[in-house]
């Protein structure tokens, strides 16, 4: 399906994305929509025609369990409310632990990157597969950006992308970004990378911004779209003409006229190629067929990469030692960026602690978050972090601690009585007895 020139929807610049001229088509992220009722400038987009495309964040496809049957219901019911001619999501894991590593469930709030082995690649398969059986639309999977490697992988970027789609007919999104991310944090070749997948598989292209500090490339999605990514985008048309091509921008929002102006710098790009003669891409072989796979039970490989997977995460986000063979210095600055993004989000879904707390907001959240792992959302995790102040008798000063009870327990009403009980005497002592 063509989709043309697109751009990621988002509430705070759907008045923009309303008005930008060109825009044929937009992705909105699966889980801030409601599974029975659309926000009203999507409802005007799709009444002009504009294509809708669903993008989800949270199966975790990658991941060591098989898919929760209610987000992929979620995720279908979306697609069928939108209308949508396809859906998408990640080939990465976001939650790691539970009853197969007899350990705690933990979140990462992230996408984080899979193990390139063959021992990931069969879970991962059959994950998309039960994906696929419970979509009702084609399913698309994107590469992501990551800041760390796995040790010992034995496939690269594209020899990955490749066996998936060869074994799972799933369809790419190609982000571009990441592929120019992977190049400065994890020194792959993004042309090597787009010469052994199948270009032929694209659905469509992601482009977005980022930031380079201290050599390491943060894929903000806040920043300008930087000319090695368009670069990267126009290595990719040398090769094929995408389907569709999407500007993502998911905070700091610009001014339209900046969103319009990268727009048209994608369309320079992508037109700069017309006529040309186009590159024939290389496809290498994996110099390991199926014969170089692990056999066994397949429950037994998917214990073994939920160990693997819940190991690094538990050092990313609670501060157990690292795994053997991982850059330190590099999971320091992921699990600095997990906790930033944490701290930012909740943020978002729960304005009202910033506003409580003033400037000693993020100080707060991240002393917080580094003894309290995320074990479930980010309103969970906003709630959670209320608690855990409200327990040490904070904020100090007396009315900042007043509201901030006040702010817990409007919330807390469907917390399990246990958990909650020493709290809520806490709050009645601050609202009654002060």
């Amino acid at each position: 399906m063509e989709l043309g020139i697109g751009i990621g929807w988002r509430p705070e610049i759907a008045d923009a994305v309303e008005a930008l001229p060109g825009i044929d088509w937009v992705e909105a992220v699966a889980e801030n929509l409601c599974a029975d009722h659309l926000p009203a400038s999507l409802v005007r987009l799709r009444e002009r025609g504009v294509t809708v495309v669903p993008h989800g964040v949270s199966l975790g496809l990658g991941g060591a369990d098989r898919p929760d049957p209610g987000r992929l219901a979620g995720l279908a019911a979306r697609a069928a409310l939108l209308g949508a001619p396809l859906v998408t999501e990640h080939i990465a894991f976001v939650r790691a632990g539970g009853a197969r590593t007899a350990s705690p469930v933990l979140e990462a709030g992230h996408l984080l990157p899979v193990p390139r082995t063959w021992a990931a690649l069969d879970v991962l398969c059959e994950n998309v597969r039960v994906a696929q059986d419970s979509l009702p639309v084609p399913l698309a999977l994107e590469n992501i950006a990551a800041l760390i490697s796995w040790p010992d992988e034995e496939l690269t970027e594209g020899q990955f992308l490749a066996e998936l789609v060869d074994r799972t007919g799933v369809r790419l999104l190609i982000d571009v970004a990441n592929l120019h991310t992977n190049h400065v944090n994890r020194g792959e070749d993004p042309a090597t990378a787009l010469d052994e997948l199948p270009v032929e598989a694209i659905a469509y292209v992601h482009v977005a911004g980022g930031v380079e500090k201290d050599g390491v490339w943060h894929d903000t999605h806040a920043h300008p779209v930087t000319a090695p990514v368009l670069d990267v985008l126009a290595e990719l048309r040398s090769r094929v003409a995408p389907p569709g091509v999407l500007l993502e921008r998911d905070d700091d929002f610009p001014p339209a006229s900046e969103l319009a102006g990268e727009l048209d710098a994608i369309r320079a790009t992508l037109d700069a190629d017309r006529g040309g003669v186009r590159r024939q891409p290389v496809r290498r072989t994996t110099g390991a067929g199926p014969a170089a796979r692990e056999a066994g039970d397949p429950d037994a490989l998917r214990d073994r990469v939920a160990v693997a997977q819940a190991s690094l995460l538990s050092a990313l986000v609670a501060g157990t030692p690292a795994p053997e063979g991982f850059d330190h210095r590099r999971l320091g600055v992921q699990s600095r960026a997990l906790a930033a993004k944490r701290a930012d989000v909740v943020a978002k879904v729960a304005p009202e602690l910033p506003d409580i707390l003033g400037r000693g907001y993020r100080d707060a959240f991240l002393a917080y978050a580094r003894s309290r792992p995320m074990s479930d959302g980010y309103r969970r995790d906003a709630l959670d972090f209320a608690e855990q102040l409200l327990i040490a008798g904070l904020p100090a000063d007396e009315a900042a601690r007043r509201r901030l009870t006040q702010w817990w327990q409007d919330r807390a009403a469907a917390r399990p009585p246990r958990r909650a009980a020493r709290l809520a005497r806490a709050a009645r002592s601050v609202l009654v007895g002060r």
